[in-house]
């Protein structure tokens, strides 16, 4: 049986559909699995042992140019594709619809109008799911996969085995054998989800630990920057590609950081975690385990509809995330 997923992006997104894979394999080893992604994010799945094959289109490259010939000639990449048994899209949006429709299948499966964050995304499938869009994400994915494939275990998220994979064997940032080494992510996706920089400046207080900062453009630079001014021992990153931040992340011993990638990446490799939720759903956007833990302001948010001036991130205590933090590192 081929089978093709559509998860185009974002980061963390991908990463949350990515359990799926384990889940398919222990289900049956012989399904063969392609992955359609963003060119963007290809290197989170180069070197996965589970996928086949990773056909990577830059959808962002045609909207950038609002060019009609790229994204003709980015469809056309997919049409030309090989035929599978099944396609499923696990993004809900139209654009993902549109690029499952086309690629040659028997089936072409996503969730259904009321269970997608885009409702018109369910007119291109000729197979539907019905699964609340309020629901955890990693639940959902997890739930179209066993509908598709009709498979009963439900265990695999407790139990799962890391699934990120680096190409790379070493990494050339220096972590202390000494000292607890403690990743912090300043940065997000928009300024609301962010956790205020003086407040990471004060949890380096409390710990004596080697502090390591990633950061992924421009802005988050600056940030970045601004804490070592608040509080120079820490270590700044060079810009790190995929391949570098998941070998890093596989080496610490915590990490800190707001609902963004990086903090999902930890997860993924069952590394230690703290994700911040201010104006985004925490029980939604990340599962919960006994080293992965959350904590979350007390807005209510509808996970359709984000406030992105949702300040109350502001509001969670230094103190709290210490005594979570704290715990962790026992």
């Amino acid at each position: 049986m081929r089978i093709a997923i559509v998860k185009l992006s974002s980061l963390g997104d991908i990463i949350h559909a990515m359990i799926v894979l384990q889940f398919i394999k222990n289900f049956n080893q012989e399904i063969s699995i392609d992955w359609v992604i963003e060119e963007s994010y290809k290197d989170l799945l180069k070197a996965h042992p589970e996928i086949s094959t990773v056909h990577s289109i830059n959808i962002k490259k045609a909207k950038k140019k609002k060019s009609l010939v790229v994204l003709i000639r980015e469809l056309k990449k997919v049409r030309r594709l090989s035929s599978y048994d099944l396609v499923i899209d696990m993004q809900g949006l139209i654009k993902s619809a549109i690029i499952s429709r086309i690629i040659p299948s028997k089936v072409t499966l996503g969730f259904d109008k009321n269970s997608s964050r885009e409702s018109l995304s369910s007119f291109f499938y000729n197979k539907t799911f019905k699964y609340d869009y309020d629901k955890n994400i990693i639940e959902r994915n997890l739930a179209i996969i066993k509908f598709a494939l009709g498979i009963s275990n439900t265990d695999i998220i407790e139990n799962k085995l890391p699934f990120l994979y680096s190409s790379q064997e070493s990494t050339n940032i220096n972590l202390s054998s000494a000292k607890k080494n403690i990743i912090l992510v300043p940065g997000a996706s928009y300024k609301s989800k962010c956790y205020p920089i003086k407040n990471f400046a004060e949890l380096t207080k409390l710990f004596d630990a080697n502090y390591i900062v990633i950061w992924g453009d421009y802005k988050e630079k600056k940030m970045a920057e601004e804490l070592k001014f608040l509080s120079p021992a820490i270590n700044i990153c060079e810009k790190l590609s995929i391949d570098s931040l998941i070998l890093l992340i596989s080496k610490v011993d915590l990490l800190i950081g707001p609902d963004t990638g990086p903090t999902h990446m930890a997860w993924a490799l069952n590394i230690p975690s703290i994700t911040i939720f201010g104006p985004t759903p925490g029980l939604r956007n990340t599962f919960e385990t006994k080293i992965n833990r959350i904590i979350q302001s007390d807005s209510i948010v509808d996970s359709k509809k984000i406030n992105k001036s949702d300040d109350s991130i502001k509001d969670i205590k230094v103190k709290d995330i210490f005594a979570i933090a704290s715990s962790l590192l026992q």
